[in-house]
C-alpha cells in the first residue's frame, strides 16, 4: 500500500456535484493498493498514520498525533499512486489492484482505522469520479509505502 498523508485544516469529497464527506482539522489519506497487500499492511499502516507526530504542540513543534489532537480522518482510494512511468508518457496502472481485490482491502483499512479513532472515519467512494478539495496545513505531506518500511 502507498499512502499520501496530508495534514489539512479541512478537506471535502464531492461526487456528481454532491458532497460525499468532509472533515475539519486532521488528515486526508490518499490510499493506493496492490495485489500483494494484506492484513499485516493494513494494521501496520493504520497504526503508523494515526500515531504520526505531525501536529504542533504548544511550542510549535510537530510532536502530536492525530489521536492526540482528536482530529478527523478522511481516506480516499487512489489507484494512480501505483502508476508506472518508466516507459513513454502514458502511465501504466497494471500494478494497482483490480477492484475485486482492492475494495475489500480498502474497506478493511477504513475499518482498522475506525477501530482506533474516537470519531467516524470519512471516505470517498471507491471507483467514483471524485473532486477532492483540501487546505493543506503547513504544508505537511508524507508518503508511506508498506513495502518499504525503513
Amino acid at each position: 500500500m502507498i499512502a499520501v498523508i496530508q495534514r489539512v485544516q479541512h478537506a471535502e469529497v464531492v461526487i456528481d456535484g454532491q458532497q460525499k464527506s468532509a472533515i475539519e482539522q486532521g488528515l486526508l489519506v490518499l490510499l493506493g493498493i496492490i495485489n500483494e497487500d494484506n492484513q499485516e499492511d493494513i494494521d501496520w499502516l493504520s497504526r503508523k498514520i494515526l500515531n504520526l507526530r505531525i501536529f504542533n504542540d504548544e511550542n510549535g513543534v510537530m510532536n502530536r498525533s492525530l489521536l492526540d489532537i482528536d482530529g478527523e480522518l478522511m481516506v480516499v482510494s487512489q489507484f494512480t499512486l501505483h502508476a508506472s512511468t518508466k516507459k513513454g508518457n502514458r502511465p501504466s496502472y497494471i500494478a494497482a489492484a483490480r477492484p475485486e481485490v482492492a475494495i475489500p482491502l480498502y474497506e478493511s483499512f477504513v475499518a482498522a482505522a475506525a477501530g482506533q479513532m474516537p470519531r467516524p472515519v470519512k471516505t470517498g467512494e471507491f471507483g467514483a469520479d471524485m473532486k477532492v478539495t483540501l487546505l493543506n496545513d503547513g504544508p505537511v505531506t508524507i508518503i508511506i509505502d508498506t513495502k518499504d518500511r525503513k
